[in-house]
């Protein structure tokens, strides 16, 4: 603050212009001093509720890390017994997979089964998507061909452009030394379903050549359709989509798959029922979903979706909220949740009430026609 000095013209009587310079001098800090009572007055106001909000922030964070710390304490009380059981699908699992698919072609008296990155590639070959192409599927085709050797074991054949064989061979993908395995690669004016069409690879289930009739050709339902139209428009190609045993065969599950599907859903309740009892009033649905995904995670299961609606918001059971309703002691939870364990997921859905609700009848049936009100109004008015 800047305190502009009283100015007097002292032209005439000295003495009267020194009096009046020391009034006019005296009234400026008597106005300054008020001026800054105000000031310290605002400031001290301020202060103070920032010290205040930053100490509900303080009080809340540690409300929330209780609530944490509750819910995890409560699933490592479960010992992670329902992991017992679960393993990584071994080297053995994964060529037993490609044998039996090789039997279920010849028992639908097909030649060939020709999938790309995704799931189905990741059920036999180990490989995801996201594992061959981070960004997003890529034009050049990456694919990966099994067929029966005539002697119950499988033969696989990839084709792979040229400059990206050395990675594809670097992936690691799970195949024993004794299995018949190929490359086709093509380069980049080439046209690779031509490419592979001429290798000489893809043989019928006699053995034979491709002669007068085409290889048989089934492709995976995930297969990108220029794709398939690619191979169908080859001459020695005859293609179609997934058929009897040759569909069955990812579909039907063996016991390591069971094993490790019945530990993530376990897991996935077991989350659940533990972070219930720690639920206190005031807590948002984006709060209990937070917490909850530690919970999973400090399980070994990694969430990769999480819905907690509260109320009239779970009429939108996929969401389409922005997770800020608050937790009372008459709130329906609704929650739908899922976590990966090895490659295979949960799906759970759970709806409850708080631990901490009333029981008292009266206070149900009054909440229960004042949730209905409100489901009805919004729906039906």
């Amino acid at each position: 603050m800047v305190v502009a000095r009283p100015s007097v013209n002292c032209t005439w009587r000295q003495a009267r212009c020194v009096l009046l310079s020391l009034i006019l001098f005296s009234l400026g800090l008597l106005s300054i001093s008020k001026s800054w009572h105000t000031d310290f007055t605002l400031l001290d106001d301020v202060i103070g509720r920032t010290q205040q909000a930053a100490l509900t922030e303080l009080t809340w964070s540690g409300y929330l890390d209780e609530f944490k710390n509750c819910s995890i304490k409560n699933i490592q009380a479960t010992n992670f017994t329902f992991l017992d059981n679960a393993r990584p699908i071994q080297l053995n699992e994964f060529v037993n997979r490609r044998e039996r698919l090789a039997r279920a072609l010849v028992a639908d008296k097909v030649d060939a089964f020709v999938v790309e990155p995704g799931y189905t590639f990741s059920y036999y070959a180990n490989i995801t998507q996201q594992q061959w192409e981070v960004w997003e599927p890529e034009e050049r085709p990456f694919l990966m061909i099994v067929q029966p050797d005539g002697s119950g074991k499988a033969r696989t054949t990839f084709l792979v452009p040229s400059f990206e064989a050395e990675r594809a061979r670097l992936l690691g993908m799970p195949f024993a030394d004794h299995e018949d395995v190929r490359w086709v690669t093509y380069e980049e004016h080439w046209n690779p379903y031509g490419t592979l069409a001429s290798s000489g690879v893809l043989l019928k289930i006699d053995g034979s050549a491709n002669g007068l009739a085409p290889v048989k050709v089934v492709v995976d339902e995930e297969m990108r359709d220029f794709i398939a139209r690619g191979l169908d428009a080859q001459p020695d190609f005859s293609v179609s989509g997934l058929i009897g045993d040759v569909e069955r065969v990812r579909q039907t599950k063996m016991p390591a798959e069971v094993d490790v599907l019945r530990a993530v859903n376990t897991g996935t309740v077991e989350a659940i029922r533990a972070m219930r009892p720690c639920l206190q009033p005031g807590l948002t649905e984006n709060e209990v979903t937070s917490v909850l995904d530690s919970t999973l995670r400090a399980a070994s299961l990694e969430p990769f979706f999480d819905i907690v609606l509260f109320d009239e918001d779970a009429s939108n059971p996929h969401g389409g909220t922005d997770g800020s309703k608050s937790l009372t002691n008459t709130t329906m939870v609704l929650i739908d949740v899922g976590a990966h364990l090895y490659g295979y997921s949960s799906d759970v859905c759970r709806s409850f009430f708080p631990p901490f609700t009333s029981t008292e009848p009266e206070t149900w049936d009054e909440d229960f026609r004042h949730k209905l009100r409100g489901v009805h109004n919004q729906f039906f008015t």
